[in-house]
């Protein structure tokens, strides 16, 4: 398959259409629902996990068979029927319609497939074969969720804060760039506290970094084994009283 373009959507809000009401419809349904879509399951039955996700008002479930205008509006489509025909229907009617559709059975026929994916807060890791090989596909997204714990999710949210302060306050591009440089190669310590987010105490932060950059700590994006250290006496420096 392929060659694929990887591209990250942005479907909050947007009409997804799932046909189909089994395991494979309901988790297409719990990756929609993590990106904030709005969701409509067609199916003459359904799952008790897509029913009650419907009881609990996430998404909309129409207990019939599927029609071809059931697509038209549709920012993104799923066949996952389990009927072969019907599957091969919709990415007929799809594709007629100019609608992205990811076939569940025979992948080929759709215009996208979905890869396997982490999700931590904001960071979000994913990883595919083209098809190939969907079973090492799960075994890399095993070991990235071992590597990848809960904590990043904080960690981004705490690096994009302070890319935001840092683009208020270094006018100079190149510095600013090495001082994000810096932040992301910094050990996760005190600074992910929540009470450490304040402006206050970011700019603290950003001194020291700034400081490191300076002193030669970082050349042509590579940190040395002193600055490394540097950096994190620069989470420990600003943790409390400071100077």
């Amino acid at each position: 398959m392929g060659p694929f373009y990887p591209v990250m959507l942005n479907i909050t809000g947007r009409r997804c259409v799932v046909i189909g009401g089994g395991p494979v419809a309901l988790r297409k349904v719990h990756g929609l629902l993590e990106a904030h879509a709005q969701i409509e399951v067609i199916s003459p039955t359904v799952v008790d996990g897509l029913r009650k996700l419907a009881d609990e008002g996430k998404v909309i479930v129409q207990l019939r068979e599927y029609h071809t205008h059931d697509l038209q509006g549709a920012t993104l489509a799923f066949a996952a029927t389990g009927n072969r025909r019907t599957n091969a229907e919709i990415a007929r009617n799809a594709d007629q319609l100019g609608v992205p559709v990811n076939v569940a059975d025979v992948a080929e026929e759709g215009s996208f497939i979905l890869p396997s994916v982490v999700r931590r807060g904001d960071l979000l890791l994913t990883v595919s074969t083209c098809g190939a090989s969907p079973a090492y596909a799960a075994l890399i997204k095993a070991e990235l969720l071992e590597r990848y714990g809960e904590e990043q999710g904080a960690r981004v949210r705490w690096l994009g804060r302070l890319r935001a302060v840092a683009a208020s306050r270094i006018t100079d591009s190149r510095l600013r760039h090495e001082v994000l440089r810096a932040a992301a190669r910094s050990q996760a310590g005190p600074e992910m506290k929540v009470e450490n987010w304040e402006e206050q105490y970011i700019n603290r932060y950003i001194d020291r970094l700034i400081q490191i950059v300076h002193e030669g700590g970082y050349n042509d994006g590579q940190q040395n084994d002193n600055s490394r250290n540097t950096t994190e006496r620069a989470c420990s420096d600003t943790d409390g009283t400071g100077d």
